[in-house]
């Protein structure tokens, strides 16, 4: 264990938090989701048991967003829906990410297929123990470091 570490943060997802890159994405998905066939190789890391909220609040309290984009957020939208539903766990998730997003960044719904392909293009995929189904986020990776010296 580590101070100020949330215990939620295995070794090797802090490792691979670590080196992930600026704009890179992370896949955080629900129990149901098809994570070996979209990861095709790239990392799959797994929290059984663990929540998608408290998943994507350990998570967040070392990832920092992308600030240079429209959407550092993704979610799968619940099928059959349209924008701007949300369900539950949604709302939840979306509510706690929302205080670090800037004015004119919103998180983006994406249609079931949509949220698949981008998936492909991810450079990892956290499995959660989430039962719901649509249980399923892309955050996006910022920077942390000063302002720009001129």
């Amino acid at each position: 264990m580590l101070k100020g570490i949330d215990p939620v943060l295995t070794p090797d997802l802090l490792k691979l938090l670590m080196e992930m890159g600026h704009d890179d994405a992370l896949v955080l998905a629900d129990a149901n989701f098809t994570a070996m066939s979209i990861a095709a190789g790239k990392p799959v890391l797994r929290l059984p048991g663990i929540c998608m909220a408290r998943a994507v609040q350990a998570i967040h309290s070392v990832l920092p967003l992308a600030v240079d984009v429209e959407h550092p957020v993704a979610f799968m939208q619940v099928s059959g829906t349209e924008s701007p539903y949300l369900s539950e766990l949604q709302r939840e998730v979306l509510g706690d990410l929302s205080a670090d997003l800037l004015p004119g960044q919103s998180a983006e719904p994406l249609e079931r297929f949509a949220f698949y392909d981008r998936a492909r293009a991810a450079c990892a995929i956290v499995l959660t123990g989430e039962c719901q189904p649509f249980g399923n986020f892309i955050l996006r990776k910022g920077v942390i470091g000063e302002n720009l010296r001129p």
